[in-house]
C-alpha cells in the first residue's frame, strides 16, 4: 500500500512524465534495450531520489526491464505530489508526501527499507544508512547500489572507512558524465532557476557569494556571472580556491564576503557553513540559499535564536528579523533551492544522470558477487556509453582514430 498525498492528481503527473520523456533519448534508448532483455526480472528495486517528472520516467524505465520498484523521496520538499500520483497510477509503489514532517519523512523512508530491495539507488545516503543500522539482516540479499550525490559519498566512504558498509556502491556522482554536466550545467541553472522564482528581484549588479567551489559551485558561479553578478567565492581547499581566483573571481573569506554579499549560496555538502557569526555581520535583506544536499549548510537554529521565529513573507521565502531591524531572507527553508523553489535540473542534464544510474544498477547485476563492498567508481567504458548516446541524439558526429594513430598513442617506442 503505497503513501502519497492525493492520487487524483496523478492525470497531471503523467502529463509531467510524459514531457520529460520526450526529451530523455538517453533514457529511451536504454528503456528499448531493457524491454527486449528484462536483466531485472524477478528482482527488487528501491529509489531513494527527489520524487518529480524526470526521476519517475528512470523509475518506469526499470520496470520495463523487468524490476518491481519501490520509490521514495529524499528531501521532503521536492517530492511532487501529482507524479507521486501518476507512479502509483502505473503500478508502482510509492512513499513520499511534499512537505512531509521529519516523522513522516522517516516513516516512508522506513516503509522503503521493508520492501526488502535487492538494488538500489540513493541521493544523500539515507536508505542505505537505514539499511544498515535498522535491517541487518536484509543486508546479505542486496546486490548493491549506485550514489548520486556528493553528500551521499561522504556518508558512504565514511562507513567504508569504518568498515561498515555490507555492499557495493557505486559512485555515479564521480562519474565523468554526471559531474562535468549535471553537478556544473545542472545546478548551475537550477540553482539561479529557483533563487529568482522565490525572489523575482535581479542578479546583475549584486554581489554573489557562492560558498564551495566544487563542480556546483562552479556552476552556480559561472551563471552567476552571465547574469551580471559581481562574484566571490569562499573555500577551504587552497587549489580550489587558486582557480577560482584564476577563473576571474574574488577570493575571500567568509567573515570578509559576510558584510558584502547581497545573495549568499551554500555548496559545500558541510553542515554550519553560515553561521551566527556571519548573520551577525549581513546586510539588511540578504538572501540565503542553499544547493547542497542537506538543510544543515546554513545553522537555522543559530540563525532562530539571533531573531526569533521567521514570517513568511512569500512562497519560499522566510523573513529572519533582528532586534536592530534587519532582516535576512532564507530560501526553500535551507533546502536544496533548486527543487524546493524551482523543477530542479534541466530535463537533459538529467537524461545522462539517470542513463548512468540504469547502467550502473545492470553493471551491478552482471557482476554480482564479484565486487567488493566499498564504494566503487563507474567503470569507464560506461560513461562512454552514456557520452555516445547524448551526442547521437543531438546529431553530432566526431572524428576517430586512425589504426595508425591508435598504435602510435599505444606505443613507447617512437
Amino acid at each position: 500500500m503505497s503513501l502519497i498525498r492525493d492520487q487524483g492528481l496523478a492525470p497531471e503527473g503523467l502529463k509531467k512524465i510524459e514531457w520529460a520523456k520526450e526529451h530523455m533519448p538517453i533514457l529511451k534508448e536504454l528503456e528499448k534495450n531493457l524491454q527486449e532483455n528484462k536483466p531485472f526480472k524477478g528482482l527488487h528495486i528501491a529509489v531513494c531520489i527527489h520524487l518529480e517528472a524526470k526521476t519517475a520516467y528512470m523509475a518506469l524505465v526499470f520496470r520495463e526491464g523487468g524490476a518491481q520498484v519501490t520509490v521514495t523521496g529524499s528531501n521532503p520538499l521536492s517530492t511532487q505530489d501529482d507524479v507521486a500520483a501518476a507512479l502509483v497510477q502505473e503500478g508502482l509503489q510509492v512513499f513520499a508526501l511534499h512537505g512531509a514532517t521529519a516523522k513522516e519523512y522517516e516513516e516512508c523512508l522506513y516503509r522503503t527499507a521493508e520492501t526488502k530491495p535487492q538494488l538500489l539507488i540513493d541521493d544523500g545516503g539515507d536508505l542505505v544508512s537505514l539499511l544498515h543500522k535498522s535491517f541487518p539482516a536484509d543486508l546479505p540479499g542486496i546486490i548493491g547500489g549506485a550514489e548520486e550525490t556528493t553528500t551521499g559519498l561522504i556518508r558512504l566512504r565514511a562507513m567504508e572507512k569504518n568498515k561498515a558498509l555490507r555492499f557495493p556502491m557505486i559512485a555515479v556522482n564521480d562519474a565523468l558524465c554526471k559531474h562535468l554536466f549535471d553537478n556544473r550545467y545542472g545546478t548551475g541553472q537550477s540553482a539561479w532557476d529557483g533563487i529568482m522564482r522565490a525572489t523575482n528581484l535581479i542578479v546583475a549588479g549584486k554581489n554573489v557569494v557562492v560558498i564551495g567551489y566544487g563542480w556546483c559551485g562552479k556552476g552556480v558561479a559561472m551563471r552567476a556571472k552571465g547574469l551580471g553578478a559581481k562574484v566571490i567565492i569562499c573555500e577551504v581547499d587552497p587549489v580550489k580556491a587558486l582557480e577560482a581566483h584564476m577563473d576571474g573571481f574574488h577570493v575571500m573569506t567568509l567573515l570578509e564576503a559576510a558584510p558584502r554579499g547581497d545573495i549568499f549560496i551554500t555548496v559545500t555538502g558541510c553542515n554550519k557553513v553560515l553561521a551566527a557569526e556571519h548573520f551577525k555581520i549581513m546586510k539588511n535583506r540578504a538572501i540565503l540559499a542553499n544547493a547542497g544536499h542537506f538543510d544543515i549548510e546554513i545553522d537555522k537554529q543559530s540563525l532562530k535564536k539571533l531573531t526569533g521565529a521567521p514570517r513568511q513573507v512569500r512562497q519560499n521565502v522566510e523573513a529572519y528579523t533582528f532586534p536592530d531591524g534587519r532582516s535576512l531572507y532564507l530560501l526553500g527553508e535551507g533546502r536544496l533551492v533548486n527543487l524546493a523553489a524551482a523543477d530542479g535540473h534541466p530535463v537533459e542534464i538529467m537524461d545522462m544522470s539517470f542513463g548512468l544510474q540504469v547502467l550502473a544498477l545492470n553493471y551491478l547485476l552482471k557482476n554480482k558477487g564479484k565486487l567488493e563492498n566499498r564504494v566503487l567508481p563507474l567503470p569507464p567504458e560506461l560513461d562512454q556509453d552514456v557520452a555516445w548516446l547524448k551526442l547521437k541524439a543531438l546529431q553530432i558526429n566526431i572524428d576517430a582514430l586512425s589504426t595508425e594513430q591508435q598504435a602510435y598513442l599505444e606505443s613507447w617506442d617512437f
